[in-house]
């Protein structure tokens, strides 16, 4: 049964990754703040990218959770036919 390791992230792409969402949110914020519309536009605006930004990261956990669910599926498979190939192979001895 071969075990593909689990892809580990550099600390220098974690940080990159935080800076660019921070980044990100502050052009968000700064371009909903200096916006010529109505308090209420604006608050429709915010609410829809804090919607945006939950969404995106509720799916992409929920995908990433079904690959690793996928991922122990197949090792738990593999382990069962491992084991029945094993008493087979013990029963023709």
């Amino acid at each position: 049964m071969t075990e593909s390791p689990a892809p580990k992230h550099t600390a220098a792409w974690k940080s990159f990754t935080i800076a660019s969402f921070i980044v990100a949110a502050g052009m968000m914020a700064g371009g909903i703040w200096s916006l010529e519309a109505s308090f209420a536009a604006k608050g429709f605006y915010a609410m829809a990218s804090l919607m945006l930004v939950h969404t995106a990261i509720s799916v992409t956990k929920t995908l990433r959770d079904e690959e690793e669910a996928s991922r122990f599926l197949n090792r738990l498979e593999e382990a069962r036919t491992e084991k029945l190939l094993m008493g087979a192979e013990r029963r023709t001895d």
